[in-house]
């Protein structure tokens, strides 16, 4: 259950730098990849202080997240549609076809559909509440289904206005995670080898 939580966080992240509304909005097609850093604090029940890391995003339209981070410690995790896979330190330590990971290839097929505006696959699963305007919105998020043991967050909360600026996911316990993104950018490049690489190496 952890490990899904940790890909439902990933891919959550990588939705919600496409959900803005309003005419500034940026909206990713085929082709364009959004780059951008994160920093990700953990607030945990009986911990005074968060755990943060900090690293970096690839966000690629039919390629998939590349989610890198680089304090404290190097983890990179890599999700396609054909699955995911992760490296520490360089050195591969999980690798999983989204066919034999069901809820991996449903929160793929999500992702997808908000890259491409198409919020029903969102609302399918999750009542959507858009407030603000393009200058400063909000989108709040509820599961539909609370007692789903497949969703590990009572609620998503995201804040921004030609990206997304903050983005919290509540626990049933309590506990919660506060990701900020700095640094974002679109462009129309195409990947770098390092990047087409790793993409790769989610493949058979």
């Amino acid at each position: 259950m952890k490990r899904l939580g940790l890909l439902f966080l990933m891919l959550f992240c990588g939705i919600s730098n496409a959900v803005a509304e309003g005419p500034t909005s940026v909206r990713l097609s085929e082709g364009q990849v959004l780059r951008g850093q994160f920093v990700q604090e953990r607030h945990l029940q009986g911990f005074d202080n968060p755990l943060r890391s900090e690293g970096r995003f690839v966000l690629a339209p039919g390629h998939g997240l590349i989610w890198q981070t680089e304090k404290p410690f190097a983890i990179t995790t890599v999700i396609t549609a054909a699955g995911l896979a992760q490296e520490v330190n360089g050195n591969q330590t999980l690798k999983l076809e989204a066919s034999k990971l069901p809820f991996l290839d449903q929160l793929y097929d999500m992702l997808s559909g908000a890259l491409t505006g198409d919020w029903a696959k969102l609302e399918a699963g999750f009542t959507v509440t858009r407030s603000g305007d393009d200058q400063l919105w909000q989108v709040a998020l509820k599961p539909r289904k609370a007692d789903d043991p497949g969703m590990p967050f009572t609620g998503i909360d995201a804040t921004g206005s030609q990206f997304i600026d903050e983005l919290m996911l509540t626990k049933p316990d309590g506990d919660f995670d506060k990701l900020s993104f700095h640094d974002q950018a679109v462009s129309d490049q195409p990947l770098t080898d390092a990047e087409s690489a790793a993409f790769d190496k989610t493949g058979p």
